[in-house]
């Protein structure tokens, strides 16, 4: 990571604190400027708005922060609000599918708005064991805000399949992003050793469920005689058939978990370096922002000029529990010349 990512300021203290009052400033101080940016942007009437979901794993104040956002921008008496906590980095993408689903069953041309973000002052860890420091050398501030419709109007991005794998039925999937206190009572995350392995069985059962609904016939026929041809020659050892992605999709933004998450699924799904180059540099300007990293990523693509009509987009983002969640974006308006957004001073 460079020397320009965001901190909030409670944490740079010689003895970092945060508060109840502290996380709501942090929480107010993002969530309302990304919020206040989408609404510049789309000129959008808030009485329009008949969704609201927001996500935010570890900071859960009563009222929510759903609550917080209804009170700033007075929104109306009858909205549908969830608020989703405790899931983690793939919570934005499962914040998505569930907005999608809720549309499906209001007026035409109804929105969603979906907010989400990660309040990293209430879960900086002050302890010395090393498994719970990771989180501390790797979390940074940032949050996104997405408007979703039924309508095509304003619309730039068409949704495409969401595909959300679960792993939590095992016990090692399950502990292995986990909350808790160490010895001397300091709250944080333990990331276990076995993270990049349960990711990696996430990631494939997610491909197995996501390929059908995205691959060309081609790869499907490829990838199905391969399998069929490992259950009947079980006695020979036949190398594993990875389905070329790149045939679906033009660009992918892949959770920035760490270099090495990156890494591992850049090499599991066969992509050059130009197709992680949006998640190695989100990575380095703004940190692992959790659940939001992903779309820093797809403003990246888009201030680099690359997004075309017609480009599809894969999401890939992995989350506690453990969970690998993906969505698929087609772009069907590129935006304009102008750059705008958090790579605007880059």
């Amino acid at each position: 990571m460079g020397d320009q990512t965001y901190f909030p300021p409670v944490v740079m203290h010689m003895e970092p604190y945060c508060g109840l009052d502290e996380a709501r400033t942090e929480a107010e101080l993002v969530v309302f400027s990304v919020i206040d940016d989408l609404l510049a942007k789309t000129c959008i009437n808030l009485d329009a708005v008949g969704v609201l979901i927001t996500n935010c794993s570890l900071f859960c104040p009563v009222p929510s922060i759903a609550d917080m956002i209804v009170n700033r921008y007075k929104l109306r008496g009858d909205l549908r609000v969830m608020n989703l906590s405790g899931m983690a980095c793939s919570a934005s993408v499962t914040a998505v599918g569930l907005a999608s689903n809720i549309l499906r069953f209001m007026p035409w041309g109804s929105y969603a708005l979906v907010v989400s973000t990660e309040i990293v002052g209430p879960c900086y860890y002050v302890g010395n064991k090393r498994s719970m420091q990771l989180t501390n050398l790797l979390f940074r501030m940032g949050g996104v805000a997405k408007l979703l419709s039924t309508s095509r109007s304003k619309a730039r991005f068409r949704l495409g399949h969401f595909t959300r794998t679960i792993t939590a039925a095992s016990n090692t999937a399950y502990r292995c992003v986990y909350q808790e206190e160490d010895e001397k009572g300091n709250l944080g995350i333990a990331l276990s050793k076995d993270l990049m392995v349960v990711a990696g069985d996430a990631l494939t059962a997610n491909i197995t469920s996501t390929a059908p609904l995205v691959l060309p016939a081609s790869e499907l026929f490829k990838y199905g005689f391969l399998c069929m041809a490992k259950k009947v020659l079980h006695w020979r050892k036949i190398r594993p058939y990875i389905p070329n992605f790149c045939v679906a999709f033009d660009h992918f933004c892949i959770h920035v978990g760490g270099p090495a998450v990156i890494t591992s699924v850049q090499h599991g799904l066969g992509l050059s370096d130009k197709h992680v180059e949006p998640s190695r540099m989100t990575l380095h300007r703004f940190g692992n922002q959790s659940t939001s990293s992903v779309w820093y990523e797809l403003a990246y693509i888009e201030a680099k000029g690359r997004m075309k009509k017609g480009n599809r987009v894969w999401m890939i983002g992995f989350g506690a529990g453990y969970e690998c969640n993906t969505i698929g974006w087609m772009c069907i308006q590129p935006s304009s010349g102008a750059v705008h957004g958090p790579w605007a001073s880059c």
